[in-house]
């Protein structure tokens, strides 16, 4: 799986958006899709901190392996 780390999430040019499942205050993320197809993700409450950017492929792995519990 390959991700490249972003430093500052706000600079990326992406409409971010929350899961429904989010609640106000809780501990969250927020996703962004990139021209070319990639997805950034951000911790919701740092929004000029770091976001990781991963191809569609590398995030459906990763999701996979959290759901599964092998990450």
């Amino acid at each position: 799986m390959t991700s490249t780390t972003i430093l500052d999430a706000s600079t990326l040019p992406v409409v971010w958006w929350k899961s429904s499942r989010s609640d106000t205050g809780a501990q969250c993320v927020e996703c962004g899709l990139l021209d070319g197809g990639a997805v950034a993700v951000r911790d919701s409450k740092h929004p000029t901190g770091p976001a990781v950017v991963f191809s569609r492929d590398a995030l459906a792995a990763m999701v996979g392996a959290v759901s599964d519990g092998t990450l």
